[in-house]
């Protein structure tokens, strides 16, 4: 597991590059969910999401010979996009494999910071031609199973913790586990109290399943929240999980996607279902803490277009 050093050696690390999200009060969310809740707006971050974090601290730490090989990474979304763009930032050269699949601003925004991106035909093929750039020469950057990656999303914890120090209960989306792993780290380290729940779609429920088996295991997927359909977790997410976290709560596609419109209307931030999966949630762990909870909510990104949110609610109603 990592350690809370890590996470500030990664913090000092990324912190020329990126921005110290806001952590702000939001009294429309507190109304909702009936009791103080706090946001941590990662929305804002650069490239749209946390991930730009993990992804800066790997490639700050590559080596020489490994900056000058490139990296790889396979995405549909918010990792190819933070991937791509920290190395144009970095001088690294980058391969970004996505399926077909991947929504076209996706694919758009990751070609234009002069990445490679190779599409193909579904997931299986991409990890495919991965471990074919890797035999190449080209280091993978994980989006979730790397310690140097959990790490760097952690600072969004070490953050957060810095900035709302009276918080009883944060909750966090969790899709292969490498948010919340390093949150929890952080959080626990500077508030050994405060308690850490995840929250998963009913239809793509991982980390659920690996605690339910004691390990990481297969999970079938059906649900339109793609940034959280991991199809395993790793043993290091999954015991990071397992020792720091409360509990994962589930949650339909159905209210994770009404969730993304109550954070517009009530508390002024674009998110994505991933992230509006947490205001059902709250108002679950509400009921379970009691009345004197301080919720704290990690809004982790904004890659969601409003014709897909639309479109999904409507399908989905």
């Amino acid at each position: 597991m990592i350690t809370f050093t890590e996470i500030e050696n990664a913090a000092a690390a990324i912190s020329p590059y990126l921005l110290r999200t806001p952590t702000i009060a939001s009294p429309g969310l507190s109304e909702l969910i009936g009791v103080p809740t706090t946001i941590k707006i990662e929305s804002l971050q650069r490239t749209g999401s946390f991930k730009a974090r993990g992804a800066t601290a790997k490639l700050l730490a590559l080596s020489e010979q490994e900056r000058a090989a490139g990296v790889v990474a396979v995405s549909g979304g918010n990792h190819g996009i933070a991937v791509a763009t920290m190395a144009q930032l970095l001088g690294v050269r980058a391969t970004v494999v996505m399926p077909r699949t991947a929504s076209r601003d996706s694919i758009e925004r990751s070609r234009a910071t002069g990445a490679s991106v190779q599409l193909t035909e579904g997931m299986p093929r991409a990890f495919e031609l991965v471990e074919e750039l890797q035999a190449e020469g080209a280091t993978l950057l994980h989006p979730f199973d790397d310690p140097v990656v959990i790490a760097g999303q952690g600072t969004v914890g070490l953050e957060l913790a810095a900035d709302a120090a009276e918080l009883t209960d944060v909750l966090v989306s969790v899709g292969g586990g490498g948010l919340i792993a390093g949150i929890a780290t952080a959080v626990r380290a500077q508030l050994p109290n405060a308690r850490i729940w995840g929250v998963e779609p009913t239809g793509a429920r991982a980390m659920t399943d690996a605690l339910a088996a004691g390990g990481p295991v297969t999970t079938d997927l059906d649900s339109v929240i793609t940034t959280l359909s991991a199809p395993q977790v790793s043993d290091l997410t999954y015991r990071h999980v397992a020792a720091l976290v409360e509990e994962i709560v589930l949650v339909s596609d159905a209210d994770a996607v009404a969730g993304t419109v109550q954070a517009a209307e009530r508390a002024g931030v674009w998110v994505e279902p991933a992230d509006g999966s947490l205001l059902p949630a709250a108002r679950v762990v509400a009921d379970r803490v009691g009345p004197n909870a301080h919720l704290a909510l990690v809004l982790a990104g904004a890659n969601a277009s409003l014709a897909d949110v639309t479109a999904w609610s409507a399908s989905l109603t």
